[in-house]
């Protein structure tokens, strides 16, 4: 029997208190969501309220490449033609600015929960060191916007700017890019770098419209009702009852700064998140003294080997990360002659002694008993994303401070505020803290427009039975085009997203530099090799449905549908993917220099 706080681990009533929370939760239409591209009662979630637009001559011009996207993966990738020489080329995106979700996500409380000096790219170049362990979001937004500065990424970029469409044009050699700005550009290269999460998503639940309050997403705070800004106190929630809904990675780090500035916070919950202790805290003085060059490099990899399971001789990052998910994710065998079943029930008890005490730091921390059972997580750690806060569950012991738990959803919005169970929530302001589409949203949903490459084809039809790619960065069917690796992509996932970034721009801006060396020729991914890559991405894909089915519903498991994920969208390796064997293999093939698997004309 597994200990965890006290509490015996006995495996049926454990699945059967699982099940059971999960059942709670299973609620047709739970996974609804408004089409903001054409629900002209809703387009206004969108818009920016950091950065004024301003009115501009649309651009007609040829040049080298089309970046589409001003995020990490977008600057990284600007970075990487900047010193590669290619100096003709434009950086597309609907922000203001620079930064990506940083530059939408600025709301109170928002910091990274990997650790920022594995997350914010480049720190060495800049000769940088963040203020905290986890960064805060206006730190991270100004270093990517220095890094703009140093490459000077901002000529010629396009903000406020979507791409409507982009066709491939065999008669030119070139990508003809339509904007709604009435641009029109002829690219020799393409790049979608649009990131994982980039999709803002707003829940479809009745009566949203007719709500008589204050209403925005989080991505897109509104500081001009709210008062205040990042990192500054909200000044205008003093009289404001505020209702807050959603328990994810966003809200819990703005229910502290709303819990000290609102007369009242109702925070609505469909699921408690798993929340471990981040434990952020300012640099020390003394980290630089025993760096050497390279040492972010050196610092990824050593995260993301105990993130695979790899020995390494001390644990640098050292964290809730290294510490709870990578245990869970791969667990070791006690004994080489351990059977599978032997090692699963393990599995499953060393998951059960991390959520227990999980449950047992809400029931420390948090006073009210009713309060603490509700957010207490019943499902194992890795069916929903975990989370990571310092202040979060003791915001609870405020008295200006409700928890509404609602597994089943809100019922519907009236004009006064949000009904549960019969009961009407009265608000001045409600705010979607509701994130963004999931991470395996495909590429050509995230990229938010019309890809047609060779003989007409778009890319939605050509991904309609899966991804197909070769290195999950180059498409069959679309000469020219290169996108970032990213989920669901036949490339491999992380938990630093960076470091994916960091490599992908690097193969990118070295086969780009290379192809405009030689003269800037047609490439396109052979039918053999996209089989070949696809075939090693299916044969390496582990069917997890039968566990995930047991999942509360999440975007980790789709929503409750498992079975429903395709082996085709899988990585390069079992799980998450085998990062070293893939970082390996692109650099082999960069030094290779043939470019095999591409047909060059």
């Amino acid at each position: 029997m597994q200990q965890g706080s006290g509490n015996e681990f006995d495996p049926d009533a454990v699945r059967s208190k699982y099940l059971a929370e999960r059942d709670k939760r299973l609620v047709p239409g739970r996974a609804d969501i408004r089409d903001l591209d054409h629900d002209d009662r809703f387009a206004r979630y969108r818009s920016d309220p950091f950065t004024p637009y301003q009115e501009r001559d649309p651009v007609t011009e040829e040049t080298d490449v089309v970046i589409v996207g001003g995020g990490i993966a977008g600057i990284l990738v600007g970075t990487q033609l900047r010193k590669a020489g290619v100096e003709r080329f434009r950086i597309i995106d609907q922000a203001g600015g620079l930064g990506g979700t940083w530059y939408w996500n600025r709301y109170p409380g928002v910091m990274c929960d990997v650790e920022s000096y594995i997350y914010l790219p480049m720190l060495e170049e800049l000769d940088y060191l963040p203020r905290h362990r986890y960064a805060f979001g206006d730190e991270i937004l100004a270093h990517l916007q220095a890094i703009g500065d140093r490459y000077d990424l901002d000529r010629g970029a396009l903000f406020h700017t979507g791409v409507t469409s982009a066709t491939w044009d065999e008669g030119s050699g070139r990508w003809q890019v339509a904007t709604d700005r009435g641009d029109r550009l002829s690219a020799r290269y393409y790049v979608l770098a649009v990131g994982i999460l980039n999709l803002l998503k707003l829940p479809d639940i009745a009566g949203m419209e007719d709500f008589a309050g204050h209403s925005f997403h989080s991505a897109r705070w509104d500081y001009a009702y709210t008062g205040g800004g990042p990192g500054r106190p909200m000044t205008e929630l003093g009289d404001k009852v505020v209702g807050l809904l959603g328990t994810g990675a966003t809200g819990i780090q703005c229910v502290e700064p709303l819990a000290r500035a609102a007369r009242h916070l109702y925070v609505f919950q469909r699921t408690p998140s798993a929340i471990g202790v981040r434990d952020n805290r300012p640099t020390d003085p003394t980290f630089a003294s025993g760096l050497q060059p390279g040492w972010q490099r050196a610092r990824m990899d050593n995260f993301q080997a105990v993130m695979l399971g790899r020995p390494v001789e001390a644990d640098l990052v050292d964290d809730s990360w290294t510490h709870d998910y990578a245990a869970v994710q791969n667990p070791p065998r006690k004994r080489p002659d351990e059977s599978f079943a032997e090692w699963m029930r393990r599995a499953e008890e060393v998951d059960f002694g991390i959520m227990e005490a999980h449950r047992s730091r809400v029931a420390d921390v948090v006073e009210d008993p009713a309060t603490a059972e509700s957010l207490k997580p019943w499902y194992r750690y890795l069916c929903k994303r975990p989370c990571f806060h310092d202040e979060y569950l003791s915001a609870f012991n405020h008295p200006n401070v409700s928890l509404v738990d609602c597994p089943g959803g809100i019922d519907r919005i009236d004009p006064a505020g949000p009904v549960v169970d019969g009961t009407t929530y009265e608000l001045d302001c409600l705010v979607y803290a509701t994130g963004f589409q999931a991470e395996l949203t495909p590429l050509y949903r995230r990229a938010g427009h019309d890809i047609v490459g060779a003989d007409g084809v778009t890319l939605a039809d050509r991904w309609a039975d899966g991804a197909a790619t070769l290195f999950g960065m180059m498409l069959p069917g679309f000469p020219n085009l290169f996108a970032m690796p990213a989920p669901g992509q036949q490339a491999v996932v992380t938990v630093n997203y960076t470091q994916l970034a960091v490599l992908g721009a690097e193969v990118i801006g070295a086969t780009i530099a290379a192809l405009t060396a030689d003269g800037s020729p047609v490439f396109e991914v052979t039918e053999q090799a996209e089989a070949e890559w696809t075939s090693g991405i299916v044969g390496s894909f582990v069917d997890a449905s039968p566990v995930m089915a047991a999942c509360t519903p999440s975007r980790i498991n789709n929503e409750g549908h498992p079975e429903q994920l395709n082996p085709r969208n899988g990585n390069y390796g079992r799980g998450f993917g085998d990062f070293f064997a893939y970082r390996d293999l692109l650099r082999s093939w960069l030094e290779a220099g043939d470019l095999e698997g591409l047909e060059v004309r």
